[in-house]
């Protein structure tokens, strides 16, 4: 099996075990024994590294305590696989960041913010007239669409409601089911912030899913989504961070 491979079931495996941590039926997500018991200690830590700031949905979402062993995992993980910061990848360097950010503040040690920079501010993050470009972009930062985060990318969504539900409709027609719903997670983020929405993210969250919906990361998107989605309209997030 290559590495690539490796990779990609370990991050399947580690979405599903956050999923179920997430729903209730598979108890809270170690990411600790996670990595302890994993054939290929390499490919969990690179999973870790892949899900991002996904891995502390559990803790942000649904209160779950986080262990001290769980953030040396995280830190673990970027020793292994740093940050690079390559001013081409404005999408990973703005998902290290926002992980760094989660990771020092759910551990305690500020010092953590550290092993992924804050990026430099970046033009391509606004809203533009290639809305669809825009919109791939965004649908990659989809991680950041969770509680205890806001920043440069945030404001751009929130100046960008339009483009995402033209990005929505646009993935579904396309049955580009995945993006879809990484858009929409980011449409549900703004309505739980009390924005108004041009398209009903439950109508289209539900349509994407029973109609193209598959794959671990895709349902965990989904489940993120639908957690914003059922609590109340501007309900403040607690403790927000800035990236």
């Amino acid at each position: 099996m290559s590495s690539h491979s490796a990779f990609a079931e370990a991050a399947d495996a580690l979405a599903v075990s956050v999923l179920g941590a997430l729903s209730g039926t598979g108890g809270a997500v170690q990411l600790a024994r996670y990595v302890d018991d994993a054939p290929d200690t390499l490919a969990a830590l690179a999973a870790v590294r892949v899900l991002g700031a996904d891995v502390f949905s559990p803790h942000l979402l649904g209160g779950d305590p986080f262990q001290a062993q769980d953030a040396a995992v995280v830190a673990k993980a970027f020793d292994a696989f740093p940050a690079s910061g390559a001013p081409d990848e404005p999408a990973v360097a703005h998902r290290d960041h926002a992980t760094a950010v989660l990771l020092a503040r759910l551990s305690g040690d500020d010092t953590l913010r550290t092993v992924a920079p804050a990026p430099p501010e970046d033009a391509a993050l606004a809203p533009r007239d290639d809305w669809s470009g825009w919109c791939v972009l965004m649908a990659q930062l989809a991680p950041l669409a969770t509680l205890g985060l806001d920043g440069p990318v945030h404001e751009a969504a929130r100046a960008g409601v339009l483009s995402l539900s033209r990005g929505v409709s646009r993935s579904i027609l396309r049955r580009d089911f995945p993006t879809a719903l990484r858009l929409v997670r980011w449409l549900a983020w703004l309505r739980h912030e009390g924005a108004e929405l041009p398209l009903d993210p439950d109508v289209a969250a539900e349509h994407a899913w029973l109609v193209g919906g598959t794959g671990p990361r895709t349902a965990l998107d989904l489940a993120i989504a639908r957690h914003f989605l059922e609590q109340r309209p501007g309900t403040p997030p607690k403790e927000t961070a800035r990236p």
